[in-house]
């Protein structure tokens, strides 16, 4: 037997009522992600609204990905997606660049402290943690390095890879949305101070420790590892004074 949706909470917004009413029909009718959502008739039938309160309420769960519109298709419940995060966090992180101020590094400080607390967790998993992926990343990274820059892509693949064991799929999310804001703002940087060479050797440290066990080598080799944005980020707070001599790069 079908359960009567909830009443409408007077307290909300007509939107935000609509936007829960679909809300609730997907758990009431515990839809995963990707089944089939009732179509738009369905919907403004068994919640007694217009066609444009629907569409509305339809359009403001697909932009936090809860609903995915596919025209021709139909509509499904959504797959998680933090492509709003990360697009709301870069476009702030230029806001504050422009005052002056710099939520990049405060991003950059809580990826570093989650890796931190994950290369533990790794370690004490290690022994039944097959590395054996990681390997494979950093022969590739390696390659890149003796012929160019590391590639973006390659360097996401390794941490990707490197916590994939803990089986936690909310990791690979948060670390890639992460990263997509610093990808979406590192050309506001400034050149990076490593080279390809150093890139790969810090890689390849926090992979040592890890697969020896050692935390506090491999929690010094992530503080490492992160050196080079610090670097372009202090280089932002303290900019050159005219007429300065120019700094020797490390």
């Amino acid at each position: 037997m079908t359960t009567a949706p909830r009443p409408f909470r007077g307290r909300l917004s007509r939107a935000v009522e609509v936007q829960e009413a679909v809300k609730d029909i997907i758990l009431r009718r515990r839809l995963a992600a990707g089944d089939p959502l009732p179509t738009e008739s369905e919907l403004i039938e068994e919640l007694g609204i217009s066609r444009n309160s629907v569409r509305e309420a339809l359009k403001a769960l697909q932009a936090v990905g809860i609903v995915d519109i596919r025209h021709g298709f139909g509509m499904f419940v959504g797959r998680m997606s933090l492509t709003g995060l990360v697009d709301e966090l870069a476009f702030h992180g230029r806001i504050t660049m422009q005052d002056g101020r710099n939520d990049l590094g405060h991003l950059i400080e809580i990826r570093e402290i989650l890796e931190t607390g994950l290369v533990q967790r790794l370690i004490d998993r290690h022994q039944e943690a097959d590395l054996s992926p990681v390997d494979v990343v950093m022969e590739q990274m390696e390659a890149e390095a003796l012929v160019g820059d590391v590639s973006p892509d390659t360097d996401r693949l390794f941490h990707d890879v490197l916590y994939r064991p803990l089986g936690n799929p909310l990791v690979g999310q948060l670390l890639g949305a992460f990263w997509d804001v610093y990808h979406q703002l590192r050309d506001n940087l400034g050149s990076p101070d490593e080279s390809p060479a150093d890139v790969v050797r810090r890689h390849r440290d926090i992979h040592a420790a890890v697969a020896a066990g050692d935390k506090a080598a491999a929690i010094a080799a992530v503080h490492a590892h992160f050196e080079g944005v610090r670097n372009r980020l202090r280089r932002l707070d303290d900019p050159p004074q005219p007429g300065a001599p120019a700094q020797p790069s490390p």
